[in-house]
């Protein structure tokens, strides 16, 4: 008798929602290519039209980044929607079930948060898409913009729905087990805060519009300070847990959260300093902005090492990713390379090139994005794998006996 099992994504678990968020980052970190090396000028953010001039200028390297960009941007930003939907009908019912209601009654509750994640990182996915492929976009960006506002305060009003109920059942009848939190899995909410805030900032840095970009930074602000509040409050927890317990290995990889979290605010950061200097007249200098990223990748580049000596230490990868044990929670090793990456090209651009301190296009600059680049082909490669890994059915096993 044969017998096929099933794909391991067949057990769904809220975490795959972090398989779109992770393919949406990709994308990202490929548009990266335009965003430093394509010229945009007059405009914040390179677009259709500034592809194809720079493609008609025949510069044969040139040329080849923006193929391999729009590739990538093209290849995982349909696998960032196709993934949300197929996780959005996967989630149909799921509340109802047996593992919906335990969830709901365990620190796991705000594993659901990787919802509005999923959904803001996506609107996020959506623009830059449209950015790249869509011609004459930016002739009615204004009109867009209020748009966009209103989808990513929907998002962050789920985002608090869901938040507000966990924390209205473990105040008021408890039931939140500290000795089960040897992890950062809650700051699974600021992660989710910051993406909403991320694109609440966008049209503080690319409106014209005085009064939107101001509701902008208002708006990103408030989002910024919760999800900082709430990766305090989630490290805080979960390092003293960690101290008494030691961490709780299958949820190793959430000690990188910070990593993204991080990158996220850098940039909503960056976005509302460009906005406060084009609508209110208030610029940064450059050495601010080469120090202010530096700090804050700083800060990455500590928690990077600190969750690598962790996996190292408990065996994960041999017991999570290559062995037969199979968690959703894979899915969360792939925002920390993407979020590196992403950072280490604005701290490249942004902050040393426009300090001043290296020239662009020189061979520091190109030995820097070196880094970047390869912490975007390993994200690449990690994302194929467990794909790879859960949604392909494992090979028919013959139950016969002799």
């Amino acid at each position: 008798m044969q017998h096929t099992p099933a794909k391991p994504a067949d057990t769904w678990s809220p975490l795959y929602f972090l398989a779109s968020v992770g393919a949406g980052g990709l994308s990202v970190t490929f548009f990266m290519y335009l965003m430093h090396w394509v010229p945009h000028p007059g405009r914040t953010v390179p677009v259709f039209e500034d592809i194809a001039a720079a493609l008609a200028t025949g510069n044969t390297a040139l040329t080849f980044a923006i193929l391999v960009a729009l590739a990538g941007i093209a290849v995982f930003g349909t696998a960032n929607l196709a993934l949300l939907v197929w996780n959005l009908r996967k989630m149909r019912g799921f509340a109802a079930s047996d593992q919906g209601r335990a969830l709901a009654g365990s620190n796991a509750q705000t594993q659901m948060m990787a919802l509005p994640l999923a959904l803001a990182m996506s609107i996020n996915g959506a623009f830059v898409l449209g950015l790249v492929f869509v011609p004459g976009l930016w002739s009615i960006v204004e009109y867009l913009f209020p748009l966009a506002m209103i989808a990513f305060l929907a998002v962050g009003w789920l985002a608090m729905r869901q938040l507000g109920g966990f924390i209205a059942r473990v105040t008021a009848s408890g039931g939140f087990d500290c000795a089960k939190n040897n992890s950062f899995a809650q700051m699974l909410p600021a992660f989710a805060f910051a993406m909403a805030g991320v694109g609440l900032a966008a049209p503080a840095a690319l409106s014209t519009n005085a009064t939107v970009a101001g509701i902008a930074l208002i708006v990103s602000t408030f989002f910024l300070v919760t999800a900082v509040l709430i990766t305090l409050v989630g490290l805080i927890l979960g390092l003293r847990s960690i101290m008494e317990n030691g961490v709780a290995a299958e949820q190793a990889p959430t000690l990188m959260m910070v990593v993204p979290i991080t990158t996220i605010l850098a940039i909503l950061l960056l976005r509302q300093a460009h906005g406060l200097g084009v609508s209110f007249d208030s610029h940064t200098e450059g050495a601010q902005t080469m120090m202010m990223l530096t700090r804050l990748l700083s800060v990455e580049v500590l928690f990077a090492a600190f969750g690598l000596t962790v996996l190292a230490a408990t065996g994960y990868v041999r017991r999570f990713l290559t062995g037969e044990a199979i968690s959703p929670g894979n899915y969360a090793l792939v925002c920390p390379p993407v979020a590196l990456s992403v950072l280490t090209h604005f701290w490249i651009n942004a902050g040393l090139v426009n300090a001043g301190l290296i020239e662009k296009f020189g061979a520091a600059y190109w030995a820097l994005t070196a880094v970047a680049i390869a912490l975007q082909v390993g994200a690449v490669a990690l994302i194929a794998f467990l794909h790879l890994r859960h949604f392909r059915a494992p090979r028919a096993v013959d139950l016969r006996t002799a």
